[in-house]
């Protein structure tokens, strides 16, 4: 059950699942632009998060002065989050080298050397994660034992994480 889980778990239950599938939505929180779907590689030991992009996209340029506080949104069937840092650009070679595969490649015709190739490194400062275990029958049990009892259904649990 999550609630047995450590602060340690969770987070590396967070890592795991953002490793394993890698899309959610990034957006500037204090922005009027659209959060917009990005693929996430996770740096562990540095709780980063790091995103291609391209140096001509909004994003990009709101964060190019100074950075901006940014979000990234997070679902999978057993794991969500709201996930809160600091982003700022980067052309830091050995990264884009490290996560650089067929998938990042396709959007960047001209490869690893492509001048509008930058990344977005979101520095992690806290994460909201709600764990859901069972699945979609545990879920229709609890709805069901919730409604016949008068009370709420018990479908996870929600952490907060703090990065610093």
């Amino acid at each position: 059950m999550a609630d047995k889980l450590s602060n340690a778990d969770v987070q590396e239950r967070l890592w795991k699942a953002i490793d394993d599938d890698h899309t959610g939505m990034l957006g500037l929180t204090q922005d009027n632009h659209h959060f917009q779907p990005m693929t996430a590689f996770v740096e562990r030991d540095s709780n980063t998060l790091w995103f291609y992009t391209k140096s001509d996209t909004d994003l990009a340029q709101s964060v190019a002065a100074n950075g901006a506080d940014a979000a990234f949104m997070f679902l999978d069937k057993k794991l969500q989050a709201c996930i809160d840092g600091r982003l700022t650009l980067s052309r830091d070679r050995e990264r884009i080298e490290r996560f650089w595969n067929a998938h990042v490649a396709a959007w960047y015709p001209q490869g690893k050397d492509d001048p509008s190739l930058i990344l977005l490194r979101l520095d992690v400062s806290e994460a909201a994660v709600w764990i859901t275990e069972g699945g979609l029958l545990k879920y229709a049990f609890e709805v069901a034992k919730a409604n016949a009892s008068k009370t709420t259904p018990d479908v996870g649990e929600r952490r907060d994480l703090n990065f610093h």
